[in-house]
């Protein structure tokens, strides 16, 4: 067990590096910076998604995946979205290392589903979570949600390309990355757009496995594998030091594995 002196270096540690990386110098090498050129929630909400969807490897490949994605919708998701325009591109061009556009269409072609529904991203997850009837692992249930409209709008087929099917044990690093963005409200880096899906404080850690090393080696959590158990414990972990904002420190656990501190 951790102890009083040992969570108190700890605290101090993980916020001091926090405010090292949650800085707008950050945006300009990290996929945050997709969402960010839009002023429309839903064209926030899109890109949101799916520049997180591609967020593995490479920075610097998965912002030039993110910049050919914006070039196929013509630099207005929405739009694109609502007029079908997915349903022209070629089946199996490739968009980032496995994700190609057969599977872009089937993302795209769920979210049409979701705005003629219900007009946002936000209010199908504030959907989701009431008729959930608990708010507890909120992330999970809005991605259950989503799952289902994604596999509805194209004809019960479910693609993991674009999220996880085994959501009992799956950390949902990447969807976890988007909610992180499009709830945290400090206005440096993520965006903050939605009020009243989500709060902070029900967000969980995008766990990856460098911020699964990380946590480890600081002592955070034990469990080795990087599934949801492990994104609950950490999370739990870290809602002590902040309750309100617990996944602030995505970037203490991010800068420490890039830096190699």
């Amino acid at each position: 067990m951790m102890t009083d002196v040992h969570f108190a270096e700890l605290h101090a540690l993980l916020d001091a590096e926090a405010a090292r990386y949650n800085r707008p110098e950050f945006i300009e090498a990290d996929p945050v910076q997709f969402p960010r050129r839009f002023t429309d929630p839903r064209d926030i909400e899109i890109v949101s998604l799916l520049a997180s969807t591609v967020a593995w490897g490479n920075r610097k490949m998965i912002c030039r995946s993110c910049e050919g994605m914006l070039a196929l919708m013509e630099h207005q998701p929405y739009r694109y979205v609502m007029e079908r325009g997915y349903e022209d591109l070629p089946p199996r061009d490739n968009i980032h290392r496995t994700f190609f556009t057969d599977n872009l269409s089937h993302y795209l072609r769920g979210l049409r589903e979701v705005y003629s529904r219900h007009g946002s991203l936000e209010a199908f997850a504030a959907d989701a979570i009431g008729r959930a009837g608990t708010r507890d692992c909120a992330p999970w249930t809005v991605a259950a949600a989503l799952g289902d409209t994604l596999a509805a709008a194209s004809g019960g087929c479910r693609d993991s390309r674009c999220l996880p099917q085994n959501l009992r044990t799956s950390a949902l690093k990447r969807f976890n990355m988007a909610l992180r963005w499009l709830v945290r409200r400090d206005g440096i880096v993520d965006l903050g757009i939605w009020r009243t899906a989500l709060a902070p404080s029900e967000l969980y850690i995008p766990l990856d496995v460098h911020v699964g090393n990380v946590s480890r080696d600081l002592g955070l959590v034990s469990r080795k594998a990087n599934d949801r158990r492990t994104v609950e414990e950490l999370t739990a972990e870290l809602r002590r030091m902040r309750p309100d904002d617990p996944v602030y420190y995505d970037f203490a656990l991010f800068g420490i594995g890039v830096t190699k501190d």
